[in-house]
């Protein structure tokens, strides 16, 4: 069993994948959470690891950045690897007020003028939502371990937004209420709603348009980790 953009065989891959968009987080995860780890993929150097979170199989595969790079690996763990339910994590910035640096944010749906949708099939929404299910887990999972999670609306960009006008890029989006942008989220849950599996994401904000401190290394750490054991927890 493979793809052109992963070796792996069939029984390397888990129901459920934890999904960060960095190879080296990958690593990092497996390393640090996991146990009777296996190296799955490299093909790219994009890595995946698949070994157990409270015996609980699971394999932890990067995306790499952007949508058209989710669009690939989320497709193919669907499509041809079995997988029933992807949880991407990673970093955000926000232009709410009210969300904060290091705050946790759950995507509720993901909008985007990305033609991903239209070329992929012809499709035109701008908007695809998250899975409720997998949103009320985390909720609850928060809930029980007194975890502050932000939830709402986020933009899924072509561009890294701290490089560009401000006012310029919100204007392409609805005058809604957005609380945070990342780049690839639009694509995991249009595939989910496509092929009739489960997806949702879990960001941590490290750009804020309201607040201008140079996070510390060890709080990024920390907040990351934070946000990794939740979101591994949810998925067992």
């Amino acid at each position: 069993m493979a793809t052109p953009h992963i070796e792996s065989k069939l029984e390397d891959i888990a129901e459920v994948v934890l999904m960060p968009g960095d190879p080296l987080r990958a690593k990092y995860i497996a390393d640090k959470f996991l146990t009777d780890v296996k190296l799955v993929n490299q093909v790219r150097n994009m890595y995946a690891y698949t070994g157990y979170y409270k015996k609980k199989k699971i394999t932890v595969f990067s995306s790499g950045m952007g949508i058209p790079s989710m669009g690939i690996y989320a497709y193919e763990l669907f499509q041809f690897y079995n997988v029933k339910k992807i949880i991407r994590i990673g970093t955000c910035g926000t232009m709410h007020p009210d969300v904060h640096l290091l705050d946790i944010v759950l995507a509720t749906s993901a909008y985007s003028v990305s033609t991903f949708p239209l070329l992929f099939d012809g499709d035109q929404e701008r908007e695809y939502e998250s899975s409720s299910s997998l949103n009320q887990i985390l909720l609850e999972n928060a809930k029980e371990q007194n975890i502050s999670v932000q939830k709402g609306k986020i933009i899924t960009s072509d561009v890294f937004d701290p490089y560009v006008d401000q006012e310029k890029f919100l204007s392409c989006f609805p005058k809604e209420e957005f609380i945070a942008s990342e780049m690839e989220a639009f694509a995991l849950f249009y595939l989910a709603k496509k092929l009739d599996k489960e997806a949702t994401c879990l960001l941590t904000v490290v750009d804020s348009k309201y607040e201008h401190r140079s996070l510390s290394s060890k709080e990024r750490e920390k907040s990351l980790d934070d946000m990794i054991s939740f979101a591994l927890d949810a998925l067992v």
